[in-house]
């Protein structure tokens, strides 16, 4: 599908301070991707790519994950038309973590229905005797029903 070539990890410098992309993937072949949204920086998703995943992703210029629980390459929204359009690729200083800044067609990154998967919040600090999540997003942006039908659900317990 591509012509691109990562470059071979060989110093600290040139992984640290040169232009060469050489990303370092985990011992199962995986990256982890922090996905944002382009105008407001708003979390939408964390999720991961192997190494085809990650050149997809330069190459189209719209996210592509690998996706743990589907074992799977995963582009983003071809299913559900909420396509993550890139607007910019960040790597981190040792090479081992991506930032994507998105616009997201359809206005939701969440398999659930909402806008941003990290949709509820946890109480914290010395008062707390038990933990009671709370929904930061009120609505759903799409009935996942209507758009993944009878697919299997992503989720694993």
């Amino acid at each position: 599908m591509n012509d691109i070539n990562f470059e071979k990890r060989i110093s600290i410098e040139q992984v640290e301070e040169s232009t060469e992309l050489a990303p370092k993937f985990d011992t199962d072949g995986l990256i982890p991707v922090v996905t944002t949204d382009y105008s407001s920086g708003e979390v939408l998703m964390q999720g991961y790519m192997n190494e085809e995943a990650f050149k997809q992703t330069i190459t189209l210029g719209q996210a592509v994950y690998y996706s743990r629980s589907r074992n799977t390459l995963w582009h983003k929204g071809k299913t559900s038309g909420l396509i993550q359009k890139i607007k910019e690729i960040r790597i981190d200083d040792d090479q081992d973590s991506v930032w994507l800044r998105v616009d997201v067609q359809g206005g939701a990154s969440c398999h659930v229905g909402y806008r941003s998967c990290f949709y509820r919040s946890i109480p914290f600090g010395d008062n707390i005797s038990s933990i009671v999540l709370k929904f930061e997003e009120k609505e759903k942006v799409f009935d996942p029903k209507e758009i993944y039908g009878d697919a299997p659900n992503p989720t694993k317990l």
